[in-house]
């Protein structure tokens, strides 16, 4: 497990592109038969992938890193499939999971299996975990059951659906919120006008971009704003004081995920585009 240490807004404005991309940048996800995680001291984030080929993938505890005997022995996560038909099986209980499904998996959950129903269209989990204080029943949601929201324009280029799986009150759990954002063909921007919310972080998971495509991620305080081009399949770090948002060279779909002391989903601190810097 990759672990990353953030850093304060005065220390971010005077790192280079390089150091911006090592502690906030997740590069490596959505190995075949592998399951990379990278923690995360923001909120004690975990974020994760598992593309099961051959066989099923365990997600196993740490001794080192979360010092439990399971990997959910103090921890919720929330799961999204964006690849084949596949499985997640929870002590004994086993979960369909088709392409956009996602599943809740609460706290003193043991045993987590990752399986795909056919190894040459494998499942691709996309999984994000928060400390968890309580237990909540397990919950798999479909596309179909997510709370979908139209917002934005083709004339701003934004034009998109927001859709939560994971949020009170349709889910329970202790800090997860999570869902995905599918952008229009001819649309490119996201979250903009930006925000912050400095009783959360955040996770953003850029996917169905172009080989060649490129995602410019902006973030930092929104007077003195970075940014850190992406690829597909690459997710990237939020902390509570950033704003996040992007602009890619083509449409894509992006799945977030956001921890902390509120739930409340429009718990946020709007940033008028003519301040930003």
């Amino acid at each position: 497990m990759d672990v990353r240490f953030s850093t304060d807004p005065m220390s971010f404005q005077g790192m280079t592109s390089e150091e911006l991309r090592s502690l906030f940048l997740i590069e490596r996800l959505f190995a075949a038969d592998e399951i990379p995680m990278v923690y995360s001291d923001i909120d004690r984030s975990i974020v994760g992938s598992a593309v099961p080929v051959a066989a099923r993938l365990q997600l196993l505890g740490s001794k080192k890193e979360l010092a439990s005997d399971y990997f959910a022995e103090r921890r919720e996560i929330g799961v999204i499939n964006i690849g084949g038909d596949g499985t997640v099986t929870i002590d004994g209980r086993e979960y369909a999971m088709s392409n956009r499904d996602a599943l809740y998996v609460g706290r003193g959950s043991k045993e987590i299996f990752f399986g795909s129903r056919d190894g040459s269209k494998p499942a691709r989990f996309y999984f994000v975990s928060y400390p968890a204080h309580r237990e909540h029943p397990v919950s798999r949601i479909t596309r179909d059951q997510a709370d979908a929201v139209a917002l934005g324009s083709r004339k701003e280029a934004n034009k998109r659906t927001i859709y939560k799986y994971i949020r009170p009150p349709g889910v329970a759990s202790c800090q997860l919120v999570m869902g995905l954002t599918e952008l229009e063909e001819g649309s490119v921007w996201n979250t903009m006008p930006p925000h912050t919310h400095q009783r959360r972080s955040e996770v953003y998971m850029y996917f169905n971009l172009a080989p060649a495509a490129a995602v410019f991620h902006f973030m930092g305080e929104p007077q003195r704003t970075r940014h850190i081009v992406m690829r597909n399949e690459q997710a990237v770090l939020s902390p509570s004081w950033s704003i996040h948002a992007g602009v890619a060279t083509q449409a894509y779909t992006f799945i977030w995920a956001m921890g902390g002391e509120n739930q409340a989903f429009d718990d946020m601190d709007g940033v008028d585009v003519g301040n930003l810097g």
